[in-house]
């Protein structure tokens, strides 16, 4: 069985698609741009903000089903620029203080909306 998690915190699908799923003890957090759901904007700024954003939206997705950062065990990271590495880098560390979860980062040709960064996650409960 799969359920379906949604909050008013994190921005609404953009297409067919989910949240969040939760099946198996396993929460499956659907690319998180780096959109304010009170606005429905790409955050202003640079990466760095940029990186906030998407992973405070993961942060809000993952509460809504009763976890937090620390239940995530594997990220992945798409980057319009592969340059702007670093500089996510230091931003995402402040989210996993503890024991990173496993990651993968990718350069991609384009993003939605024309987004320079997308992340999504696993995490258990």
């Amino acid at each position: 069985m799969k359920k379906a998690i949604a909050t008013s915190q994190a921005p609404a699908a953009i297409g067919p698609y989910s949240q969040a799923i939760e099946a198996g003890g396993m929460v499956f957090v659907s690319g998180q741009l780096p959109i304010d759901p009170a606005t429905g904007a790409i955050v202003d700024g640079g990466i760095k903000e940029m990186t906030h954003r998407s992973l405070t939206n993961i942060k809000n997705i993952l509460a809504e089903a009763g976890l937090t950062m620390d239940n995530v065990v594997k990220t992945t990271v798409l980057l319009a620029d592969i340059d702007d590495f670093a500089e996510m880098n230091e931003a995402y560390a402040s989210y996993f203080p503890g024991t990173a979860p496993a990651r993968s980062a990718f350069a991609v040709k384009d993003l939605p909306k024309g987004a320079r960064l997308e992340i999504e996650c696993i995490a258990a409960r």
